[in-house]
């Protein structure tokens, strides 16, 4: 088994108009063992910017509080918050520079840029080679079927509401076709006004 594969993951992330949605299920295992139903995997920078970290959960921790505390440095020297794309950045060479012992884990932020409110989606691999899309990304065990019902479901410039039911629909159907990810599922709407957290009841098995 992969490591990337030992604790199981489904990530997905959308852009709509003037929205983005990111959203991840909620199981925590180790292997085919469920150990939690409650373990989060999308994490927040700020209000307009939220990072997703499939792959090792040890890893993810240890790499969220680093991204914290790099964006905390950044707003004390710069006086306001990093822009997605200057996140994006960021994340990428923090993974570069560690290219030799790779945290296993496997990026997808999402956020909408300061002044335009335009979606910015991005993932990457393990030592940070940059991906950028327009449409959706995602990351975790379930890819195939994840990828399949994104590119099935996915219309440009749908308002917040549709984006989170369609967000809610790829994710919860390719879950279910993952036997590492599932047991529920949170998404995040992200609109210039506010953000919205839905947590979903998914197949408990």
């Amino acid at each position: 088994m992969s490591i990337f594969e030992y604790n199981g993951a489904a990530i997905v992330a959308m852009a709509g108009k003037e929205c983005v949605a990111i959203g991840s299920d909620l199981r925590f295992g180790v292997q085919f063992q469920t150990l939690a139903t409650d373990y989060k995997k999308v994490y927040k920078i700020h209000d307009k910017l939220f990072i997703g970290l499939a792959g090792l959960g040890t890893d993810a921790q240890t790499m969220y509080q680093k991204l914290k505390f790099r964006h905390n440095l950044y707003k004390l020297r710069e006086e306001r918050n990093i822009k997605p794309s200057t996140f994006g950045e960021l994340v990428s060479s923090m993974l570069y520079e560690k290219r030799f012992g790779p945290y296993f884990v496997s990026p997808v932020i999402a956020g909408l840029e300061d002044k335009t409110h335009t979606p910015y989606l991005c993932g990457m691999d393990t030592i940070g080679a940059i991906e950028t899309a327009h449409d959706f990304m995602v990351a975790g065990t379930a890819p195939d079927s994840l990828y399949g019902m994104c590119e099935s479901m996915y219309r440009p410039d749908m308002e917040p509401e549709e984006l989170f039911e369609t967000v809610t629909q790829c994710l919860m159907s390719g879950a279910d076709r993952d036997a590492l990810s599932g047991w529920g599922a949170i998404v995040y709407v992200i609109t210039k006004d506010s953000v919205v957290a839905r947590t979903l009841k998914g197949r408990m098995d």
